[in-house]
């Protein structure tokens, strides 16, 4: 295996291995960053490649490669994560309490702006909503997957022309191969690129999942359980960060909530992007919507 050294933010300790990586790293806010010169350290190869996967996301999340600014009246549903007033994560209203999103979008003082396309154009005592975060029970990393989270709204939403949730796909619904579906959010426009105000999206393919597993082994990765995949590969199009926890929507159902891409690498084609598979969730999602609290452990 290659060797490679990973760091954190100025003032902070490297994190030489995994498990140091879990505690210093993974706490909401921080960001693990790839040094692309300079020392080389070993570790042992599964904490490699589980690392790899975990510096896949960012705390900023992923958005749109080659997208288009978002019609008016389309995608109501669309959420914005924020911390502490700043856009990190995508996520998707589903009824008029919840809010679905990736579990990694966890951050400390964290609310959600619903009713608009333009971050500019917001007015806090309409838009902004306080939450209560309902990760699901088994999430621990990225890497092993159940990348998924409610954020249970502390007041209803205002439906009105421009906030209505979206659905669900249904249970036991399938997404026909090479479908053609869309993708949205806030983040990066390119590698390196910064967030913008105004919503974009962009139409993806699904990507057969062995043809997915098999793309993401050949750099050794293998992909955890319950995900689908789709844009990023065979075509220029696909997510970046400044989106996780947003909406893959086919024929006007979500289907899956954005978890990852290569290293954070946009300049597609490259590998497929990866989406946890909301259908593998419907029985907890349906839990916890029914009971409207979230479930203890």
């Amino acid at each position: 295996m290659p060797r490679r050294r990973y760091v954190v933010p100025t003032g902070q300790t490297p994190c030489r291995a995994f498990s140091a990586c879990l505690q210093s790293c993974q706490t909401p806010g921080d960001e693990v960053k790839r040094w692309t010169d300079g020392g080389m350290i070993n570790e042992p190869t599964k904490y490699i490649i589980r690392l790899s996967l975990l510096l896949m996301h960012s705390s900023l999340g992923d958005e749109i490669i080659n997208g288009t600014k978002t019609k008016e009246k389309s995608m109501l549903y669309m959420a914005s994560v924020q911390n502490d007033g700043r856009h990190k994560c995508g996520g998707f209203l589903i009824n008029e309490n919840f809010v679905l999103t990736a579990a990694h979008c966890d951050f400390p003082k964290l609310s959600v702006v619903l009713g608009t396309h333009d971050l500019q154009k917001v007015d806090d005592r309409t838009m902004r909503y306080s939450v209560e975060r309902c990760k699901h029970p088994s999430f621990v990393d990225v890497a092993k997957g159940d990348d998924i989270m409610l954020l249970k709204l502390t007041k209803k939403a205002r439906l009105n022309k421009r906030l209505q949730p979206v659905q669900l796909i249904k249970p036991g619904k399938k997404v026909n191969k090479k479908e053609k579906c869309r993708v949205a959010g806030w983040g990066w426009t390119r590698t390196g690129g910064k967030v913008v105000n105004v919503l974009q999206d962009v139409d993806v393919s699904i990507v057969n999942l062995t043809v997915c597993k098999a793309e993401w082994s050949s750099i050794s990765v293998n992909l955890p359980a319950n995900v689908t995949c789709a844009g990023g590969y065979g075509t220029n199009k696909g997510f970046c960060q400044g989106d996780s926890g947003g909406p893959l929507v086919c024929s006007g159902k979500a289907v899956g909530v954005v978890s990852f891409n290569m290293k954070r690498n946009c300049d597609y084609p490259n590998l497929p992007n990866v989406y946890t598979d909301i259908s593998k969730y419907l029985p907890w999602i349906k839990k916890v919507l029914k009971k409207k609290k979230c479930l203890k452990p």
